[in-house]
């Protein structure tokens, strides 16, 4: 399988790329990393790599920015780190990718605990995960061509033992399921 996985660099997509890389090709892409470069903020950042890879098989997202802070620091700008970045860029992804992606393919995006259990000073986080959610349940109904759509919902990365998180991305895209909120160690 052909894999596309943007944020290969980062927390997560460093550990889940080389377990990956084992039975599957992994193109890479990120801000400022990776096989090719993309800005998930700019829509057509993100048609211009579509356009450079063919036969993409799957696409993960393990990136996207969002504001860590209270209530009281957070204003239209902060927020909208998380949403035109995580969120809104997850989703351009897929209205986008849904165009180039292989009949049968599937879509990973990454969202996070907080859209069920926020904790004080993740507002945005809450937010922006829960909409990710949202996304992934209702565009399951619709995606043509046998494309599927999950996310991985993690809690905290260094508590969460590396086997699942590697397990619950391997389980979106090997299996057929279709429209899941994976959560990994709440």
């Amino acid at each position: 399988m052909k894999i596309l996985l943007i944020g290969a660099n980062g927390t997560i997509g460093k550990i889940i790329k080389p377990v990956l890389e084992e039975n599957h090709e992994i193109i890479s892409a990120a801000r400022n990393s990776g096989d090719y470069r993309v800005d998930l903020s700019n829509t057509d950042s993100i048609e211009k790599l579509f356009l450079k890879i063919n036969n993409i098989d799957a696409c993960i997202c393990v990136a996207g920015d969002c504001y860590t802070g209270d209530l009281f620091s957070l204003d239209e700008e902060k927020i909208n780190i998380g949403i035109k970045n995580k969120l809104l860029g997850q989703v351009n992804l897929v209205l986008i990718g849904q165009k180039y992606l292989n009949d049968n393919g599937s879509f990973t995006l990454t969202s996070g605990k907080m859209a069920d259990k926020p904790v004080k000073n993740n507002i945005s986080k809450a937010i922006v995960n829960g909409g990710i959610n949202s996304f992934v349940l209702a565009t399951s109904l619709e995606l043509e061509r046998g494309i599927r759509i999950n996310a991985i919902s993690p809690g905290k990365v260094s508590d969460i033992p590396i086997e699942d998180l590697i397990n619950a991305y391997s389980k979106s895209i090997e299996t057929p399921i279709n429209g899941e909120i994976i959560k990994v160690n709440y």
